[in-house]
């Protein structure tokens, strides 16, 4: 079986010989509504259209059915974060050939005269906001956005405004190859007001060289009510974040967040890590949120009830975790951890007493974790800590 992918813009193609002879000759065809419209007077009679629509599997289901050629057309470059991908993973076997076009970044960029090899591109195109969130937490100074009708430019300003990172301005465009192509230059608080059409994507360029806070005095934190000094201080906090050797790890749980300090600094110094707050009071829901916004954290993703009830048959299994409070219940939260941790995870914990420290240690010991460090740590005039993290 043979795919054909053809790469256009928004304007009426002009296919080389060789595509128009692979369209003549095909009988089965594939891509967007707006795809259709632009390539329909090229098409053979009796020829056979695919709308590529949302599942993906509905096509998938009909190329293997119908154990034929293929033309599939394709917005801009096909292996540029489109379904050119998309087809080589699902049809190994196929034969794909790619006639690739200008991508949209790429008209955008010619369209300013913009030096678009410097810009790091992300697409947000039915994907998370992870790689998103990691370029922003770590400074990126230009980055090209690929959009979708979920996240489009409103909501991702929405979201760079909400976690302070106003700082960049858009270069922003739509429809672009075609009639109705629109650029503009625009603020990212203009960008909610903007009247946006699809498809479009922008270019974001940072306007000075700040970036987030790492090593967050503990009273810049909101704390809880009555309680300012029920938070992991600073020297603490990046000790035992150090301790844990997170640069290899994928996902932490950050078991009795109360404030958030441990996942806000977890996410500013690894940026790389999913990380998943529990906290069973209702009150830390707001002040977490409030937290992560103040100091630039997006992408933490909070679970506010009590833990040993927690359903956690959809959520990342951790490769780390840091047991921040166990509610007077320490083997059972520890054993409910163990169930979800994977193998050679660690989990780190902070000690204020000796008995806590015996406790976790016993546990340790019986379920055959390996204790790779145990240290005491005194802060001014706070009590001493003991930083213990266990290896299963």
């Amino acid at each position: 079986m043979k795919i054909v992918i053809i790469g256009i813009s928004d304007c009426i193609p002009e296919f080389s010989e060789k595509e128009l002879l692979l369209i003549q000759g095909a009988k089965k065809f594939a891509g967007g509504k707006r795809h259709k419209v632009l390539v329909e007077p090229f098409l053979p009679l009796g020829h056979q259209w695919e709308d590529i629509t949302v599942p993906l599997s509905c096509l998938f289901d009909q190329i293997r059915i119908s154990r034929t050629d293929w033309v599939v057309f394709a917005s801009g470059d096909p292996l540029f974060f489109g379904i050119g991908n998309t087809l080589h993973r699902e049809f190994p076997d196929a034969q794909i050939e790619v006639f690739p076009s200008f991508n949209s970044l790429q008209i955008l960029a010619h369209s300013i005269g913009l030096a678009y090899g410097e810009f790091h591109t992300i697409s947000l195109t039915g994907r998370s906001f992870e790689e998103f969130d990691k370029a922003l937490i770590q400074g990126a100074a230009k980055m090209g956005v690929l959009t979708d009708r979920k996240n489009t430019p409103r909501s991702i300003s929405q979201r760079m405004l909400d976690f302070g990172y106003a700082n960049y301005s858009m270069y922003y465009g739509e429809c672009l190859g075609g009639e109705d192509e629109r650029v503009l230059k625009i603020s990212l608080e203009e960008a909610l007001d903007l009247d946006y059409r699809h498809p479009n994507c922008f270019f974001l360029e940072k306007k000075d060289n700040k970036i987030p806070l790492k090593g967050i005095p503990e009273r810049l934190f909101e704390p809880l009510e009555g309680r300012p000094n029920m938070i992991t201080k600073m020297p603490i906090r990046l000790t035992t974040l150090a301790l844990m050797e997170l640069q290899d790890k994928k996902v932490l749980w950050d078991v009795g967040a109360c404030t958030g300090s441990v996942s806000i600094e977890a996410r500013l110094h690894y940026p790389q890590l999913k990380i998943k707050a529990f906290e069973i009071r209702r009150e830390s829901e707001g002040i977490i949120q409030r937290n992560a916004q103040q100091f630039q954290t997006p992408g933490i993703d909070l679970y506010i009830e009590d833990f040993l009830q927690t359903e956690k048959t959809k959520i990342e299994k951790p490769d780390a975790v840091f047991l921040g409070g166990y509610g007077g219940k320490m083997d059972q939260v520890l054993d409910d951890i163990h169930l979800h941790l994977k193998d050679g995870g660690i989990i780190a914990f902070n000690s204020v007493s000796d008995k806590s420290k015996q406790g976790f240690l016993s546990w340790a010991n019986k379920h055959e974790y390996e204790i790779s460090n145990n240290m005491l740590i005194t802060v001014d005039q706070f009590n001493p800590i003991t930083i213990l993290i266990a290896k299963k």
